[in-house]
């Protein structure tokens, strides 16, 4: 299967501090990626480098084989292909779940009203929000915000689907409603890039396992061999951490 975005030699530097250093990895078509460590460690410094919320400091970002930071490349078009969810939902407060799902489509695809409604429709279908069309965000629990934030994200029909842990920001009873959903949507063949702190559902879910310490790719396998039988000793201590904690 051939790579939707492969990452070489990627670094980002804020002034002197070094926050991601030399990174190489890969997406495939239909593959669903977990990339797990402490705070601090670059997770979401790389996902916001991958959909250009932040500019890398060097090396390559190669979406379906062209490198995206190239001057010439289209980086609004290339945006419109990545769906990102937030940790904090980021919806908006004076629209309803359904004009939420339909702006980005109308205003950055053009799709007409009634085609973008009914995109969404089959979306806020999928992620179990369609009875809450008409309710504003503030009407809406946490773990019914990331869904509608999650159909939105769907709605623009993206290649690949980032998640910057998407259920650090929801109370416990929420984050079940939210990781059933990831859970169909991987099970559906959809290209998915997922920052996570939920261990359980990264050994469930994942095709890979990315475990990055301080800036850097410490080690990345299939899920059995990450949880089960990691060979670096830093993915050993953090897995003792966090699984210790659950």
């Amino acid at each position: 299967m051939e790579n939707v975005i492969e990452i070489q030699h990627l670094s980002k530097s804020f002034g002197a501090n070094e926050v991601l250093k030399d990174i190489n990895f890969s997406v495939k078509k239909g593959e669903v990626v977990c990339i797990i460590g402490s705070s601090g460690s670059g997770k979401s410094t790389l996902l916001r480098c991958i959909n250009l919320l932040e500019r890398p400091s060097g090396g390559k970002i190669l979406y379906n084989g062209e490198n995206i930071l190239d001057e010439k490349h289209d980086i609004f078009k290339y945006r419109t292909k990545l769906g990102m969810v937030f940790q904090q939902f980021n919806l908006f407060e004076n629209h309803n779940a359904l004009s939420n799902c339909v702006v980005g489509q109308m205003k950055v695809l053009g799709r007409s009203r009634e085609e973008a409604e009914e995109v969404a429709l089959k979306f806020l279908k999928v992620v179990g929000m369609e009875q809450y069309i008409n309710a504003r965000p503030k009407q809406l629990s946490g773990g019914q915000k990331q869904r509608v934030a999650i159909a939105r994200a769907l709605s623009m029909e993206p290649d690949v689907m980032l998640f910057d842990e998407p259920t650090s920001a929801l109370d416990p009873e929420m984050v079940g409603e939210v990781l059933k959903v990831m859970k169909e949507l991987a099970q559906s063949g959809l290209t998915m890039l997922i920052v996570t702190h939920e261990m359980g559902f990264a050994k469930e879910v994942s095709d890979r396992v990315v475990f990055m310490d301080k800036g850097v790719i410490a080690e990345e396998g299939p899920p059995e061999q990450i949880f089960n039988n990691p060979k670096e000793e830093r993915t050993r201590e953090f897995l003792k951490r966090v699984l210790n904690q659950m």
